[in-house]
């Protein structure tokens, strides 16, 4: 059992007969009244977001989701597949199930698969990727006066921000929790 209270992002937990995944949440003491948490619930199910109060004694019964890793193998229209490390057994999943982040996620890149009681719910990428810049606008000397941005697409086909001095063919690492630029890599 998990109280309202100890709720952190990632948790998951279980109720009215559907798994919840607390995206973010925050305690709130008002000056008059009782504490609550205000929550951003995900169904991990049907990927539904919904916000939510609670009590900080609410308590709820934690739900075990089973984190596996695979290997991202190749993409075959809608559905992608991924290699059980352990096993050896491919397995289809489609794309909605993949998150925004995913466009970062090069292929023979060890990823790790979110399931629940064997349903398939989310992939979660590493946290840092290396990349490649395959098309950006050149920089011009001069233009470092200020922290300016320009956009680059990289070799996986997304499209991100970067800084001026960066040019096609550099390698640079990415965060793929929030798809800004970190550094050259």
């Amino acid at each position: 059992m998990i109280s309202a209270g100890d709720f952190r992002n990632g948790v998951t937990f279980d109720m009215d007969g559907n798994v919840f995944q607390i995206i973010e949440f925050q305690h709130v003491k008002p000056g008059k009244g009782a504490a609550f948490v205000r929550t951003k619930i995900r169904n991990v199910i049907s990927g539904a977001v919904v916000e939510r109060t609670f009590s900080p004694t609410d308590k709820f019964p934690t739900a075990y989701v089973e984190r596996r890793d695979m290997q991202y193998l190749y993409s075959d229209g809608g559905l992608y597949y991924f290699m059980d490390n352990e096993t050896y057994e491919n397995i289809p999943i489609s794309e909605s199930t993949l998150g925004d982040n995913f466009k970062f996620v090069k292929e023979n890149t060890d990823v790790k698969v979110l399931s629940y009681k064997g349903n398939i719910f989310g992939v979660e990428p590493p946290f840092f990727m290396e990349l490649q810049v395959t098309q950006t606008d050149p920089g011009f000397k001069g233009n470092t006066a200020t922290n300016a941005l320009k956009p680059a697409t990289l070799e996986t086909g997304a499209q991100i921000n970067v800084p001026l001095f960066i040019n096609e063919g550099d390698m640079i690492r990415v965060d793929t929790r929030t798809g800004e630029y970190m550094e050259r890599a």
